[in-house]
């Protein structure tokens, strides 16, 4: 081969890697992972027995990595607003990608961060907790009904450490 032909064909090779890496960023379809249901009502279970071993009723509510609710466990003597409390900890988590008593703290000393009570269906109370693989968020726990939010949180995050080996 010529040297003008070996040159032709390594700038052929660049374009097809450009636009191979092009074609990649702009993929029309994505690859997420996502919290299964199995392992949604190990969490909430978990949540709800790790507080009622401490003498407190709770709700749980696990969501996936787009606040969608999977898993919902309520304690027999939970009072009827832990449901709704802890959907809206679990989807604050998850859309935050944050804990929930992180960010009412932070709330509490930043002005500019005390607008998201403003967010509809955010709840700046501890107990909402995101689930993750390595550094990827998988969706969200939230705890409701414990005597204190950072109650709720312990119940959370016992719960997600109980199965942390099914995470990945």
């Amino acid at each position: 081969m010529t040297a003008s032909s070996l040159r032709r064909i390594g700038a052929l090779a660049l374009l097809a890697a450009a636009c191979g890496a092009q074609a990649q960023q702009a993929a029309p379809v994505r690859a997420e992972r996502n919290i299964g249901l199995d392992l949604a009502n190990q969490i909430a279970a978990g949540a709800v027995a790790s507080c009622a071993a401490n003498g407190y009723a709770v709700a749980a509510t696990v969501v996936d990595r787009a606040g969608g609710v999977r898993a919902v466990q309520r304690a027999d003597s939970a009072g009827p607003h832990t449901l709704d409390a802890s959907e809206r900890k679990a989807w604050t988590s998850a859309s935050a990608k944050a804990p929930t008593q992180a960010m009412m703290e932070n709330a509490q000393k930043n002005p500019g961060a005390a607008n998201l009570v403003h967010l509809p269906g955010f709840l700046l109370l501890g107990g909402g907790v995101p689930i993750k693989a390595g550094n990827e968020v998988n969706g969200a726990v939230g705890v409701g009904g414990a005597p204190g939010g950072h109650l709720d949180e312990q119940c959370a995050n016992a719960a997600i450490e109980k199965v942390r080996a099914q995470l990945g």
